[in-house]
């Protein structure tokens, strides 16, 4: 059951709508296990638009203060901008007058800073969030296991050497939502660089309180008249958007269109239902590092056998996939394995000439179906055996703690130490589907 979720939101309801934002049968609520979320507070149809934003009320850097951007040189990323207005904006009061001077409303419904703490792996003490990092401290966790996803840390429980770099396997692509926590924590530590530039007496505590902030609550937003580039860096807050919780499959059109963001339903909605929109096609690993929650369910959900894969393949092996671009991103989703671990699989038996044939559409002469099967299930295993070995570890941990006395802080690491238990058993369930799905014997690599 919702309920409303207090006078500090009815506060910042009215001053969104002082500045233009229009709500239309829609109101924030406190929702079990989610916090707060948007719901309809009326029944609304469908094609019926529930809220506009328009730019003037958005913070950017169309809309933050010429004077406190000049502050930083080009090239400096719009997401530090933001952060770095949030954290030390107020105190610039020279210049031009700017209507983001008063935030304290908006400000009031954001995430306090344990919020982020019991959420954010990025804040999670070192023996918790053990990854590949270059901002990893050796010396505090020398032997730690790596509780985190691989997708997440970068390292496997069940290799035999830690701290696996992709370098040494001169892997030659983009890795894709891989080293999530690493890539993570180089970009807030290019921001916190730009920052202290500027702004040497910055707290980097406040810092990184409003960098969450504005990475967890950020929408897609580049600049009129300028190029897409880094879409990590194409944001902007939209105050009172930021209510909706997300939903893979979500009824709720999102568009930026004439300086302004509207939000319309999709279908009809009845009084008190929960309204989600879409962050984007993402899975539970990089939702759980970049918002620090993870569906139960959810369609884009996946994992990579990169590591795996590129422990089997030669040297000459990488370099046929890469001839035929399917070096790489080595996906498994709930629809089962992506097309380029098969072309991988048919590389380990096949002659390169029919490999070539078969990959080209020519031939299908080569082609072994259960061959084919049995290499990328044993890839699979692989993985399958990565969450098993951290299931165990994890709930050995929990049985230790439940031995003894749970305090408040022990109680948080508890907390944390479920999440990751129970992502863990969406991977071991995510490889096992795998394993049990037919192959499909009339396809080619």
């Amino acid at each position: 059951m919702t309920r409303f979720p207090g006078k500090e939101h009815e506060t910042f309801t009215q001053w969104a709508i002082s500045r233009g934002i229009q709500i239309n049968g829609i109101a924030p609520a406190r929702i079990p296990g989610r916090g707060v979320g948007m719901v309809a507070s009326r029944d609304i149809e469908e094609n019926q638009t529930m809220l506009t934003v328009p730019l003037k009320t958005m913070l950017n850097t169309d809309t933050i203060p010429a004077r406190f951007l000049a502050r930083f040189p080009e090239g400096t990323p719009k997401h530090c901008l933001i952060a770095a207005f949030l954290t030390l904006g107020d105190s610039d009061d020279g210049g031009e007058p700017s209507m983001f001077k008063d935030l304290d409303a908006w400000r009031s419904v954001w995430p306090s800073w344990q919020d982020f703490a019991d959420s954010m792996p990025l804040l999670w003490p070192g023996h918790l969030r053990v990854s590949n990092s270059e901002c990893q401290d050796d010396d505090e966790t020398p032997s730690a296991a790596s509780l985190l996803p691989p997708s997440a840390s970068g390292l496997w429980n069940s290799f035999a050497k830690q701290k696996q770099q992709p370098a040494e396997f001169e892997i030659g692509y983009e890795a894709h939502c891989q080293n999530l926590l690493a890539e993570q924590e180089k970009r807030l530590m290019t921001a916190w660089d730009y920052v202290v530039a500027a702004f040497p007496d910055t707290d980097w505590e406040t810092f990184v309180y409003h960098w969450l902030v504005v990475n967890s609550r950020s929408f897609y937003y580049v600049p009129p008249g300028t190029e897409e580039g880094d879409w990590n860096d194409a944001v902007s807050l939209v105050p009172w958007a930021d209510y909706f919780n997300h939903a893979d499959d979500a009824d709720c059109l999102v568009k930026y269109a004439d300086e302004k963001y509207t939000f319309t339903a999709t279908r009809r909605y009845e009084k008190g239902e929960e309204i989600y929109m879409s962050y984007g096609a993402h899975s539970n690993d990089f939702l759980l590092v970049e918002y620090g929650f993870y569906l139960d369910n959810n369609h884009n959900d996946s994992i990579y056998l990169d590591d795996i894969l590129l422990r089997q393949l030669s040297p000459q092996e990488r370099k046929a996939l890469a001839s035929e671009s399917c070096l790489g991103n080595f996906e498994v989703t709930n629809a089962g394995p992506s097309t380029n671990i098969e072309v991988a699989a048919c590389l380990k038996y096949m002659l390169r000439r029919d490999w070539r044939r078969y990959v080209d559409g020519q031939s299908t002469k080569a082609f072994d179906p259960n061959t084919t099967i049995g290499i990328i299930n044993d890839w699979i295993s692989a993985y399958l055996k990565e969450s098993t070995d951290t299931i165990d570890i994890i709930q050995s941990t929990l049985r230790a703690e439940h031995s003894q006395e749970i305090t408040e802080p022990k109680k948080w690491e508890h907390d944390r130490l479920h999440t990751l238990l129970g992502r863990w058993k969406q991977i071991k369930q995510l490889c096992e589907s795998a394993l049990e799905q037919p192959s499909d014997n009339d396809e080619s690599c």
